[in-house]
């Protein structure tokens, strides 16, 4: 199963733009994204192949300080490893509980049924014969 696994380690000083482009290039080839520009720790989220959440994050951790080390960063301790399968993510996604039909709702993002939306001006967005508002030098209608 995929994880993604975020990894921080902490330090005693501001790590810098540069050192966080390095690490961001190391922890490219797992799929990982880096953290870190002006503050006193640097971060990695990785994408790890594992069994379980542990093994996810002990895979990724030590991916997360080989990356550090080619990066030339400091080996501080790690702050925080957290991990998030894919599943979880997906059931995040599928779980809504209470779906509500967006066409019984009064469509995307709109007040509801028989309320008109406000629009944008002339542009007939708001719905047939509902004027909006208007735009900073639209007449609104």
């Amino acid at each position: 199963m995929k994880w993604s696994v975020g990894v921080e380690a902490e330090g005693d000083r501001v790590l810098s733009r540069e050192e966080i482009v390095e690490l961001a290039d190391a922890v490219a080839v797992a799929d990982g994204i880096a953290t870190g520009i002006g503050t006193n720790r640097y971060g990695a989220q990785l994408v790890v192949q594992a069994g379980s959440r542990d093994e996810a994050i002990e895979k990724a951790t030590q991916e997360f300080a080989q990356a550090a080390a080619r990066a030339g960063l400091p080996a501080w301790p790690v702050a925080r490893a957290e991990a998030v399968s894919e599943a979880e993510d997906l059931g995040d996604i599928v779980d809504l509980g209470d779906v509500v039909d967006l066409g019984e709702a009064g469509g995307f993002g709109g007040p509801g049924p028989g309320v008109p939306a406000p629009g944008l001006g002339g542009s007939g967005l708001a719905g047939p014969g509902v004027p909006g508002p208007g735009l900073a030098g639209d007449s609104g209608g």
